[in-house]
């Protein structure tokens, strides 16, 4: 029998400011900045051995799962403008779920949601029916994203 491996993936961010927007989502999904390669201590100082032109060391960045379990996240800098609503989105599972009641699933929620906002997210609404609560936000580039 021929054994599979599910295909490692990584999320890829077409943005104007990759160093900022992969601090925020560092900071909003408990990731970290991608460590520079080894044998350097800084990424700027491994973009300057590398004899990348200073305007485009904010060209790309990313972060990762500091214990490895998600994927990477890349931010690549594009110039082109975000047009409408994203066709993929995050969701942020702040809540423990169906396993508890709504009103307590709506509290954790509104808790990681204030949390959000102090990093610079911004609410756009709120979707709830009698089973589901979940807040629609915009990051520091208004790309959509969920917390439920």
């Amino acid at each position: 029998m021929i054994e599979f491996m599910a295909t490692r993936i990584q999320v890829v961010f077409d943005c104007r400011d990759p160093e900022s927007l992969s601090k925020f989502y560092a900071e909003a999904l408990h990731y970290k900045l991608q460590d520079p390669p080894d044998g350097f201590h800084s990424w700027e100082e491994a973009l300057k051995a590398w004899n990348v032109p200073e305007e485009e060391w904010n060209s790309a960045g990313a972060i990762v799962d500091p214990e490895g379990k998600g994927p990477r996240i890349y931010f690549q800098q594009m110039e082109t403008p975000k047009l409408g609503k994203n066709r993929l989105h995050i969701d942020l599972n702040a809540s423990q779920g169906s396993r508890v009641p709504l009103e307590q699933r709506k509290k954790e929620v509104r808790s990681e949601v204030e949390r959000l906002l102090k990093i610079g997210a911004k609410e756009q609404r709120e979707l709830e029916d009698e089973r589901e609560y979940c807040v629609v936000m915009l990051d520091i580039e208004g790309n959509e994203f969920c917390v439920q």
